[in-house]
């Protein structure tokens, strides 16, 4: 893991085409801003796991998963 350290309103580049910027710093909170072309999908982990786990289920249910075994 890449740690950076970056004050409000500084930004990072990753890829040449998504912009990741420091918004604000309130506590131990930050507002980050993401610019990203439109085919980028952002999600929060939580929000990226929840969708994994349920691509899983739907698999298991529907039996494809003895497929890619």
């Amino acid at each position: 893991m890449l740690a950076l350290s970056r004050k409000k309103g500084e930004a990072l580049i990753i890829n040449n085409n998504i912009e990741l910027t420091i918004l604000d710093v309130k506590g131990d909170q930050i507002k980050l801003g993401i610019s990203a072309p439109r085919e980028v999908p952002v999600y929060r982990k939580e929000v990226y796991e929840q969708i994994q786990q349920a691509n899983k289920d739907a698999v298991a249910v529907e039996g494809l998963d003895k497929l890619f075994q």
